[in-house]
């Protein structure tokens, strides 16, 4: 895997945490909530790079960025979304409030290639929790919007309630020369968007098929779906990028568990060009 998109690394030892305060908490939708961290000092990291958050006396998890790291002076702050799924993030919503302590330690892995993808067209695709991942690409090109082409994103979620960050999504709208296109894969009163998967959404985006770069995180089974309806459409395999998910206890390409064929998900990734991986993709169980 090249390095051509890696990010930053914080320490020069990968397992020394650091301490941190939770200063804010926002549910986003049911089992599932962003927290704000007060870390002190500058922190650097790009969009799609993960945190391994520990919960003391417990254990750690690692968790995508989900925003853009914010210098504030003496300390930055870093946002997480959280979804229970195991035991530390059982740990982290149920006994996390302002004020509380965390550990961290990273940032670790690949990046989005936001560098290579200048002057193209972007295409950000994103399901259930794999949205948090993407929303820095969103907040990134809204910063550097001059350095983009068109933007569509495409965001979907089982029902609306579970749809994340839908307080601002009315301001993506507001972007520049932004669409964006909303789905649930089950109709609920009040809701005027697509009904069904978030992929179905791909037959409607506005970007030329040869100069666009896609990102694409979410559930593997939503993912096969959408690489093959953008191979259908012409995008070229080298254009199409994947954040996968598989389970990481070190983060930095030690223990072995993450293991993706012959790449470690947590150092070769999470962010991977399709291309790259596309022997593995298909594979069940790997």
């Amino acid at each position: 895997m090249s390095s051509r998109y890696r990010g930053y690394k914080q320490s020069v030892n990968p397992f020394i945490f650091s301490r941190a305060v939770v200063v804010d908490k926002v549910e986003e939708a049911p089992g599932v909530y962003t927290y704000t961290i007060r870390y002190d000092g500058e922190f650097k990291a790009v969009p799609g790079q993960f945190n391994m958050l520990y919960v003391y006396g417990l254990g750690e998890v690692p968790i995508s960025l989900s925003n853009l790291p914010l210098l504030k002076g003496s300390y930055t702050l870093i946002e997480h979304t959280v979804r229970v799924v195991g035991a530390v993030t059982k740990a982290i919503v149920s006994r996390l409030d302002i004020g509380c302590f965390i550990g961290i330690r990273g940032p670790y892995g690949n990046g989005w290639p936001l560098d290579k993808a200048e002057g193209r067209d972007i295409v950000v695709v994103g399901g259930g929790i794999g949205i948090a991942p993407l929303r820095p690409v969103v907040k990134y090109v809204e910063m550097f919007r001059e350095r983009f082409g068109r933007m569509n994103i495409l965001f979907g979620a089982r029902s609306p309630r579970d749809l994340l960050y839908r307080y601002e999504l009315d301001s993506y709208r507001a972007i520049p020369n932004t669409k964006l296109l909303l789905s649930s894969d089950t109709p609920t009163e009040g809701w005027v968007h697509h009904v069904g998967f978030v992929t179905d959404l791909i037959d409607y985006i506005d970007v030329d098929v040869k100069n666009s770069t896609v990102f694409v995180c979410g559930p593997e089974v939503m993912m096969r779906v959408a690489v093959k309806k953008f191979l259908g459409k012409g995008f070229r395999k080298e254009d199409i990028y994947l954040s996968l998910e598989r389970r990481m206890r070190c983060g930095v390409g030690v223990c072995g568990t993450c293991q993706f064929g012959h790449y470690f998900v947590c150092r070769d990734g999470p962010v991977f060009r399709y291309s790259d991986i596309e022997d593995y993709f298909w594979v069940e169980g790997i």
